[in-house]
C-alpha cells in the first residue's frame, strides 16, 4: 500500500462518485478495514474527499468506543473532510478539561499554524462564543503563553 497523497485540486468527479459509492457500501456493511476503503482515505486529496462526501460519511461511522480503529477512522474522515472542526474540537478538549492538555494544545497549534489555523480560530469562536487566543490567556501564562498566542495569530494578549 502506498501513502502517495495529490495535493491539487483537481477531482476526477465521476471517479469520486464511484469511490463514494463503494465508501458508503463499505461503512454500512462495517468493513471499516477493507484495503479499497484505507486506500482510498489514504491517497486521494482533500478536494477529492470533499466532493467525494462531504461531511455526511461521518454519520454512517457509528462510534463504538470500545472500537478503536473506527474511532481512529472516523477522525481520520473528520480531519479529511473539515480539519477546521477536527482540531477546534481537540483545542476545546485541551483547553476545557481540568488542567489543560498542553500536548494536545501545542500539537494542534504548532503542526496548524501556518495551514489553517485562521479557520480554526473562526471555528473555536463560532462553537464556544469565546475568542481561541481568551481560552489560550485563561489556561496559560509567561513565554508559553507569547508563543501560542503568536502562533496563533494574536500576538498580544
Amino acid at each position: 500500500m502506498s501513502s502517495y497523497r495529490y495535493g491539487g485540486d483537481e477531482v476526477d468527479l465521476t471517479l469520486a462518485k464511484e469511490e463514494a459509492k463503494m465508501l458508503r457500501e463499505k461503512i454500512l456493511e462495517k468493513a471499516y478495514s477493507d484495503k479499497h476503503l484505507i486506500w482510498i482515505l489514504a491517497s486521494r486529496s482533500k478536494a477529492h474527499h470533499s466532493s467525494e462526501f462531504g461531511n455526511d460519511i461521518n454519520k454512517d461511522l457509528k462510534t463504538d468506543p470500545k472500537d478503536k480503529f473506527l474511532f481512529m477512522l472516523r477522525a481520520t474522515v473528520k480531519c479529511l473532510t473539515r480539519p477546521e472542526k477536527y482540531f477546534e474540537k481537540v483545542l476545546c478538549l485541551a483547553i476545557k478539561r481540568q488542567g489543560t492538555d498542553e500536548a494536545a494544545l501545542i500539537r494542534v497549534v504548532v503542526t496548524r499554524a501556518e495551514v489553517d489555523m485562521k479557520l480554526i480560530t473562526e471555528e473555536y469562536q463560532r462553537k464556544n462564543n469565546v475568542p481561541l487566543h481568551r481560552a489560550i490567556v485563561k489556561d496559560t501564562h509567561g513565554e508559553y503563553e507569547k508563543m501560542l498566542l503568536a502562533m496563533v495569530g494574536h500576538a498580544d494578549p
